[in-house]
């Protein structure tokens, strides 16, 4: 084993996806899917909308099995983004000790986070939080062509840092992100969330229950 960790390249770096991982905003972003298809009397359901999550699969999914039209889904959805900026702007989605964490790992490792948000939820969740002063940089939505879990994101996250893969450290919460990290060459650490508790995390290369985890990871201690 000592052999092993004396071969490990150290991690300088560290991508952080979003949504689950800094901010608890993934069941608000259900939520607001769940009330757009209500008002047109479609009842969402939870537990196939977390299956199709795994198999990135979306909101949608179920309506459109259902039979309902595109221009339906396609005026919902601006509903729904309504409703759910609505939830960002009043809910509480802090996770307790993200920002003290930031400030700990900000002494070991450069950051940034490459997230699936839209830049206005990106905009209006950070109006009043202290996370991205820990940051290089942000990857939005519009910052890339293809979203996870194609590797661009990612890669795209490389490149700016101008780092290696090896000495990089991807931090996500779904098998969406992972299988991005993954497609482009980055160890990988899973922080648990129990929206995404049931996704198949095999390829993770760290499973963690808190952020604060991360310190020891990138200081290469066991």
């Amino acid at each position: 084993m000592g052999d092993a960790k004396e071969n490990e390249t150290m991690k300088k770096y560290i991508l952080f996806d979003h949504d689950g991982v800094l901010v608890d905003t993934e069941f608000w972003y259900y939520k607001a899917g769940e009330r757009a298809l209500a008002d047109i009397g479609f009842t969402l359901d939870k537990d196939q909308y977390l299956r199709d999550m795994t198999r990135s699969m979306g909101t949608w999914s179920q309506a459109r099995a259902a039979g309902i039209d595109e221009l339906t889904l396609s005026k919902q959805r601006e509903v729904r983004n309504v409703y759910y900026q609505e939830y960002l702007r009043t809910e509480a989605i802090e996770i307790e000790g993200v920002v003290e964490t930031l400030a700990e790992l900000s002494k070991y490792a450069r950051m940034a986070i490459v997230t699936t948000a839209k830049r206005a939820d990106f905009e209006i969740i950070h109006e009043n939080r202290n996370i991205i002063q820990f940051m290089d940089f942000v990857l939005v939505r519009e910052d890339y062509e293809h979203s996870k879990p194609h590797p661009e994101p990612y890669l795209n996250g490389l490149n700016r840092f101008g780092a290696a893969k090896e000495e990089t450290l991807v931090v996500e919460d779904s098998n969406r992100g992972l299988n991005s990290a993954v497609a482009a060459g980055i160890d990988c650490a899973i922080v648990h969330n129990d929206f995404t508790k049931t996704h198949d995390f095999s390829q993770a290369r760290y499973r963690i229950k808190t952020l604060i985890e991360l310190k020891d990871i990138i200081r290469n201690v066991t």
